[in-house]
């Protein structure tokens, strides 16, 4: 694909920055842009696809939010691109969305088209590269790469372009090489120019109909190891999936999702989940098909250099299957949020859910305990008591005074320990503004004579232990 003219390669990309400040980003899906959405998103998305069928029935969601169709054919049927692209954001703009139309050659270059100026932008065919120069290395959203390009004097897409493809390779191993074809306006890899076969496409019929998704993403993450198996023994792999669906009344329904990277027997599951969820209110689904529809072949894994990064797929295998008996919320995985306390800095999520914390990590959370994270922490701090050398409770004051060192501590009714260094107290006043949730603590840090240590706070005139480092 390689030699391919831009002619053959136009995409454009639809963009809705109303509908993304609304819903929010969810995840990745493509260098470039943010990715892929949760249950809600792909539903509240759906009427606009709708739309761009109308259009073109080939609709590649690359996530809630935003989606992408291949330019020249409906280009060619409504005049030009620039019409093209004007048709489709006045369509949206009447479902009550405003949106952005970037044209370019390629994907990851029309998504970046689709994001410059208010209303996008039409890249000729032929000057991608040229377009795609002044950006930075940011943009390719590899974070590893893009801190160190930059170390190296290569701070703008134009600069890693000049850089010869072999040694980008070389130099970056196989992102490198994916980089290096996004920066001269490249698709990230070959396609094969042909449907997939038959054989490829796996399907489950329900009897009786399955009248919630449930059963059915149940059943999705069975067929998609099942279609990964097939794509393995043939030598491909899948870069979009089409997730058709046959109702009780008659109705089929089809989408198209595509995944900048290979799509895992996960991810698969995942995009089934949020169509699902997308064509709620539809009658029982009888048949559920999945179609690789877009295929790469496949070249190998590169091992890690300490081992095969290959067992996390395998774990993520049994945890599908482990959900599918015990429940898709009895699988759980822990995801980094924002807070004040160690117990508020970890959320458990469903596993194979986006899980973005209400509180995201990166805010600046004054009067967080500061690192090293403990190693243990209690779901429910431990009550506890602190004494100094003569016995007595060491008390704090309102001002953050102390009654005595502490100098003994026991936990829980467990044993008593000598305190062999404390630090602290560092009070604190959370949500004084609203009275059902304030709460004032003074933390301290304990070391005791076993070795252990503990992060402690003062509540309410009691003792209660939070967490451990170990």
């Amino acid at each position: 694909m390689t030699g391919r003219t831009a002619a053959g390669r136009r995409v454009l990309v639809l963009r809705c920055p109303d509908w993304l400040a609304t819903n929010g980003p969810h995840g990745a899906s493509m260098p470039g842009d943010s990715a892929a959405g949760d249950s809600a998103a792909a539903r509240a998305f759906e009427p606009v696809v709708a739309i761009v069928e109308n259009f073109c029935p080939q609709v590649e969601v690359l996530r809630p939010g935003v989606c992408a169709i291949a330019a020249r054919g409906p280009a060619r049927y409504f005049g030009s691109e620039a019409e093209l692209a004007r048709k489709l954001t006045e369509a949206v703009g009447r479902s009550g969305f405003t949106c952005q139309a970037g044209v370019a050659d390629g994907l990851f270059a029309a998504a970046l088209a689709a994001r410059t100026g208010p209303t996008g932008l039409l890249v000729p065919p032929g000057e991608t590269p040229e377009f795609l120069a002044g950006f930075p290395v940011g943009v390719l959203d590899m974070p590893e790469l893009c801190e160190l390009l930059p170390r190296l004097g290569i701070e703008t897409l134009g600069q890693l372009a000049v850089l010869p493809a072999a040694e980008a390779a070389s130099r970056f191993g196989p992102p490198g090489k994916l980089a290096s074809r996004l920066a001269r306006g490249l698709d990230p890899r070959p396609l094969i120019p042909r449907p997939p076969a038959a054989d490829l496409s796996v399907q489950l019929e329900f009897d009786p109909p399955a009248e919630q998704s449930e059963p059915a993403i149940f059943a999705a993450k069975a067929l998609a190891d099942q279609m990964h198996d097939r794509l393995a023994a043939a030598g491909f792999a899948c870069v979009r999936i089409q997730v058709q669906v046959r109702c009780a009344d008659g109705q089929e329904l089809s989408r198209l999702w595509r995944h900048d990277g290979l799509l895992s027997a996960l991810a698969v599951a995942e995009r089934v989940r949020w169509q699902l969820d997308g064509w709620r209110g539809t009658a029982g689904i009888t048949l559920l098909r999945l179609v690789p529809d877009q295929l790469v072949r496949a070249t190998g894994r590169q091992l890690a250099l300490w081992g095969d990064s290959a067992p996390s797929d395998r774990v993520a295998r049994a945890a599908i299957r482990v959900q599918a008996m015990l429940g898709h919320d009895r699988v759980t995985r822990p995801v980094l949020a924002g807070g004040r306390r160690p117990a508020e800095q970890v959320l458990l999520v469903p596993f194979g859910d986006a899980g973005e914390p209400q509180r995201p990590a990166d805010r600046p959370w004054p009067d967080q305990i500061p690192a090293p994270a403990p190693a243990t922490v209690f779901g429910m701090p431990l009550a506890a008591s602190v004494t100094d050398d003569s016995g007595r409770d060491v008390t704090v004051s309102g001002r953050a005074q102390l009654s005595a060192s502490p100098a003994w501590l026991a936990a829980a009714g467990g044993p008593v320990r000598a305190v062999t260094a404390w630090a602290g107290p560092w009070p604190v006043t959370e949500r004084w503004w609203d009275p059902r949730y304030v709460r004032r603590q003074a933390r301290f840090q304990l070391v005791t004579e076993d070795g252990a240590a503990w992060l402690a706070a003062v509540q309410e005139g009691r003792w209660l232990l939070e967490a451990r480092y170990d």
